[in-house]
Order: structure tokens, then C-alpha cells, then sequence
């Protein structure tokens, strides 16, 4: 048995005391704990405290200075069940303490994923340029479960990600350089479902851009491709091979045929 002999603040910690105790052998240095647990166990000079006592308070302030870690890092902002797990883990927390702390933050509210899920969807909505899956994909991620990430991307319905898809296309339409249409629509297909729109809304923006194909636009990018070409082969082909590597090389460039052969009527000798 000992007795607490003297409590005094830490100086660096004012929330902080250290617990002074004497066990029949003089006055010696006991342990430190936060003031919460002072006050809850009522803790005064010439107090006696068994050793299973004196082990309690310890794991309790331990306890407590891991909780405290995991208020502060929510402070930043909200976090899933499995961002909180894998910080403290991190801080070499005890997974049974770690579990005691995950189940008082559940009860206190500060912990939950679905409510994390509902604004994360809402924010990436507001502030990037994702589509759903890759929102859904980041969730999964943070260890949110399916059937919640699921029914919190139900928000970003098929009109938001046309909205947003036509956005982006029709601004990857415009910096794409002299490519041809099509092959400028055969990447913007790729781009936007690596950004996470289905596809429905893809080939939807698809047909909607049909009716924006510019003519001239396609005829000067042909010109300025074609040309291009021209400079390279013509060093080493002539005729009929210049021709055909002419129209084929164009091809695979995504221009139609007829607009080739015009190209090709009008810079190669016959």
C-alpha cells in the first residue's frame, strides 16, 4: 500500500499532474495523469492506493492520452472508422485500447461513416472534377463499406455527371490541338471514364458532341497533320507507295476517307 504524498502540475502540461507517493520507504516520483482522471478518482494527499489501483490509473491515463490523440486528429476534419484504426495502430496503440476508443467515439457521434460518406460525396461534387465511381472507388479506400459508398454516390445522379462530363469535354475539345474529331472523341471517351463516369453518360456527351463537329476545323487539322506526314515520307516514297501510306497514316489518324482523298488530290501528283 502507498500513500500520496505530494500532487503537483507539470510545468509544460498544466492538465498534467504528478503523483508523489510514499511506500514506506520515503517519498519517490509514483506516475503522471491527466487531470480528468484526478478529478473522476477523486485522487488527494495522504490517499492510499493499492498496486492494483495505482495499475488502473496508469492504463486509464493511457487510455486517455490515446483518446486525446484521436479527438485530435478528427479535429482536422471528419474521418471513417478505418482512417482513425490505422492513425492510432500508427501510433502504436494497443488494438484493445484502440477498439475502446473506436466504440466511444461511435457513441459519442464523432464517429460515422455514413454521415463521413454523405459530405465527402457532397464536397468532391462541389469542388472536383470526378465522376461517381472514382468518388465510390475513394471511399472504398477509406474503408467506408459498399453498401454505404453506394447509397452516398446515389446523389451524383445521371444529370450532375452529364452536367459535369459535357464540362470537361467540351473543354478537352478545345485545347486537343489539330487532332481529328474522332480521335479526339475516341480519347475523351478514355478520359472521362478514368475519371469515373459511367457509361451511359459517356455515350451520351458522345452524341451530343456529333452535332458540334466543326467541318473546317477537320479540314485544317487534316491539312496540318497531312502536311506533316508529307514531309516525312515523300524523303523515301514516291507514287503509288506515297499515296497509300499517305491514306492510311490519316486513317489511323481518325479522318474519313473522302476528306482524304481530297487531301491527297490536291498535294500529290498523279
Amino acid at each position: 500500500m502507498s500513500k500520496i504524498t505530494r500532487i503537483t502540475t507539470q510545468k509544460k502540461h498544466k492538465d498534467r499532474y504528478n503523483i508523489f507517493l510514499d511506500d514506506g520507504k520515503g517519498e519517490k516520483y509514483g506516475f503522471s495523469i491527466d487531470e480528468a482522471i484526478l478529478v473522476e478518482y477523486r485522487l488527494r494527499k495522504n490517499m492510499e492506493l493499492d498496486d492494483a489501483t495505482i495499475t488502473a490509473l496508469m492504463s486509464k491515463d493511457t487510455l486517455h492520452k490515446s483518446y486525446t490523440l484521436a479527438i485530435n486528429f478528427l479535429s482536422y476534419r471528419m474521418r471513417t472508422e478505418k482512417e482513425i484504426h490505422d492513425y492510432l495502430v500508427q501510433k502504436e496503440i494497443d488494438e484493445e485500447q484502440v477498439n475502446q476508443i473506436l466504440k466511444k467515439l461511435t457513441a459519442e457521434g464523432l464517429i460515422d461513416d455514413k454521415q463521413f460518406a454523405d459530405a465527402f460525396v457532397r464536397t468532391r461534387l462541389h469542388t472536383s472534377s470526378k465522376g461517381p465511381m472514382l468518388i465510390r472507388q475513394e471511399l472504398l479506400q477509406k474503408g467506408v463499406a459498399e453498401a454505404i459508398a453506394d447509397e452516398a454516390i446515389a446523389v451524383y445522379t445521371f444529370n450532375i455527371q452529364f452536367e459535369k462530363a459535357m464540362k470537361l469535354a467540351e473543354k478537352k475539345l478545345s485545347s486537343s490541338g489539330k487532332k481529328s474529331f474522332r480521335q479526339q472523341v475516341q480519347q475523351l471517351q478514355g478520359s472521362l471514364m478514368q475519371k469515373g463516369f459511367s457509361g451511359d453518360v459517356v455515350q451520351a456527351v458522345v452524341a451530343e458532341l456529333q452535332d458540334q463537329k466543326d467541318d473546317d476545323a477537320e479540314w485544317e487539322a487534316l491539312v496540318t497533320q497531312g502536311e506533316k506526314l508529307l514531309r516525312k515520307h515523300q524523303q523515301k516514297l514516291s507514287g503509288f507507295q506515297l499515296h497509300n501510306k499517305m491514306k492510311e497514316a490519316l486513317y489511323r489518324k481518325g479522318f474519313t476517307i473522302d476528306l482524304i482523298n481530297t487531301f491527297l488530290d490536291e498535294h500529290l501528283d498523279d
